[in-house]
């Protein structure tokens, strides 16, 4: 058996009911509609404009900042380039210095290295003279000779063979060459002394 078919409901539509004696002018509803619109449009016109504007500005900050930290990378750079051109010219001018200085000590060292060796020739045998002078107030120089003499050890030869001579006068070599150079020393010190006493003295007077 088939089922009967249900009815359909169909509402009552009730017709858009106008006032009486006035009239709908749609020509106005339209205009109002399309002034709204308008308005809209141009609000939504002003909004993008200013979101736009605002983003440039943003955009410009953004440039100037990079600009400007590009600017003190370089000049930082700049700076470091400098100080590292002034640190090297001051180790070539201190190395520069270092070995004049060498240069200099090594010529003063070999002068007075060959000056020692050359009074060394005429040496003699000075160390064994001493001289005395009766009745008369000894020297300072008279009394260092008298020290020297007295401290003067007589050397021994009969008994030594050649390589013990050898070794003996090499010893006696270096013992007059070390009493040189240490004579040079002394003599060096003491006329550095005297300027500074006689430079002194000129500008206390």
């Amino acid at each position: 058996e088939s089922k009967p078919k249900p009815k359909l409901f169909m509402p009552n539509l009730i017709p858009l009911k106008i006032p009486d004696g006035e009239k709908v002018d749609f020509d106005d509803i339209h205009r109002k509609r399309m002034e709204k619109d308008l308005t809209e449009l141009q609000t939504l016109i002003e909004v993008h404009f200013e979101s736009r504007k605002k983003e440039e500005e943003e955009l410009q900050a953004l440039t100037e900042r990079m600009e400007k930290r590009r600017a003190e990378r370089a000049e930082q750079l700049r700076i470091r380039t400098e100080r590292e051109k002034e640190r090297q010219a001051r180790v070539a001018e201190e190395r520069a210095r270092k070995e004049e200085e060498e240069n200099r000590k090594r010529a003063e060292d070999d002068d007075r290295k060959k000056k020692a060796f050359s009074n060394m020739l005429h040496f003699g045998g000075y160390l064994q003279k001493t001289e005395r002078k009766v009745g008369k107030k000894q020297t300072e120089r008279e009394r260092k000779k008298m020290i020297l003499a007295e401290r003067k050890k007589t050397l021994n030869i009969e008994n030594l063979n050649e390589d013990k001579l050898r070794t003996e006068a090499q010893h006696l070599f270096n013992r007059i060459y070390q009493i040189e150079a240490e004579k040079f020393d002394h003599q060096d010190t003491f006329k550095k002394q005297k300027y500074e006493v006689s430079h002194y003295s000129t500008e206390l007077n």
